[in-house]
């Protein structure tokens, strides 16, 4: 049952604060005495720290929104998830696909190794940007000038990565919309494209740089398809803290590199036509409802993430109440009228967060596919 936002952002947003600051302090400890020693090592301790962060958003959505994510895949491709490295595309329908992709991370046993391409920004966002630079994520300033080098260097240091990682490509550039999907149909009809229905055109110039780039060392791409089941409201951050539940679909289907073409037009146009296969599978379900033909697999619902945020919520009540006896702080109004400024703080700052993160995580690639017509520029809006 939904609950009232302030009442769930308040106390979740104390824990969040609190533990994540925690965790940025650790990594940081990390970096400092482990990284200079050895890289491997330290992406190995650092993968386990990040998980009790991340572990918390698992847990909204597992246990305490009760979002169920039902997962179609064949077997084989089921097995080898978390097995080895891989490079995700997904269509980005609601603003938790990112959520969703870590919750499948988890299940696959390398939630601290998934990684993304985020605008620049978002590395100086607390608690989430700072772990995500602890984390190897690339981070981007969305100029083409700039960010050739920084992906060629980013794709380079991830290829000693010594543990399973996944990274992921919103090659969409940003969340669908029908606003953007009307501006997407008109531009393919002035191109002669496929006119898309349930998708965006993709951006590729970004998905032709980290296949050139990876390709020696990244053996799969998965390509992920999302939907909301129609049966029910469609997620959003803030309605998971609020308790809302929903259904998410998810198809996956693994692609081996090798069979990409070669030449960089060659993997845009691979790209362009898995996003019409795409499009086509969406609208089958629309009209149809019916999701796949793949086998549902058993995702199960792990403990860990409930485990975790136990651990945090006993070690953070102890501190406040120790904190209180010595403080003596709730025995006047003054101290009174403190905490509830704390309070306001916190909630705002988790509005802020909540906000900020789906913005850096929308549109990591958009800019690399800038063109001069105004067209183009409406695109990336």
């Amino acid at each position: 049952m939904a609950i009232p936002a302030a009442l769930a952002v308040v106390p979740i947003g104390l824990l969040f604060i609190l533990s994540g600051l925690v965790v940025n302090l650790i990594q940081a400890l990390v970096y400092i005495m482990v990284r200079t020693v050895s890289k491997n090592s330290y992406r190995k301790i650092n993968k386990r720290i990040a998980e009790l962060l991340w572990l918390e958003l698992i847990w909204l959505i597992d246990w305490w929104a009760g979002v169920k994510v039902e997962v179609y895949a064949d077997s084989q491709t089921f097995q080898m998830m978390g097995q080895e490295h891989a490079l995700l595309i997904c269509n980005h329908r609601s603003d938790i696909d990112w959520l969703i992709g870590w919750v499948m991370a988890q299940r696959a046993g390398c939630l601290g190794s998934a990684l993304a391409i985020m605008k620049k920004s978002a590395k100086f966002l607390p608690i989430i940007g700072w772990s995500m630079w602890f984390s190897d994520y690339i981070f981007l300033d969305r100029s083409w000038a700039k960010d050739e080098t920084t992906l060629k260097s980013g794709f380079q240091r991830l290829a000693d990565f010594p543990m399973p990682f996944w990274l992921a490509l919103f090659v969409e550039g940003t969340r669908f919309t029908k606003g953007k999907l009307l501006a997407a149909q008109e531009y393919a009809a002035s191109r002669g494209l496929p006119i898309p229905r349930n998708v965006l055109i993709p951006r590729t110039k970004g998905f032709v740089t980290a296949v050139t780039h990876m390709r020696s060392y990244v053996p799969a791409i998965y390509d992920c398809t999302v939907d909301i089941s129609r049966a029910h409201p469609a997620p959003s951050m803030l309605g998971i803290i609020r308790g809302k539940s929903s259904v998410v679909k998810l198809q996956i289907k693994r692609h081996p590199m090798q069979e990409l073409p070669t030449t960089s037009d060659g993997i845009a146009q691979w790209c362009k036509d898995v996003f019409v296969t795409k499009d086509a599978f969406l609208e089958n379900y629309r009209t149809k409802d019916l999701f796949s033909n793949l086998p549902l697999q058993d995702i199960r619902r792990p403990k860990s993430s409930l485990i975790v945020v136990s651990c945090w919520w006993c070690l953070l009540a102890c501190g406040i109440v120790k904190f209180f006896q010595w403080s003596s702080m709730l025995s006047s109004w003054q101290g009174i009228l403190v905490v509830g400024l704390i309070l306001l703080v916190v909630a705002v700052v988790m509005q802020i967060l909540i906000q900020s993160s789906e913005s850096q995580r929308s549109t990591p690639v958009e800019a690399l596919q800038k063109k001069d017509t105004a067209r183009e520029r409406l695109l990336h809006k």
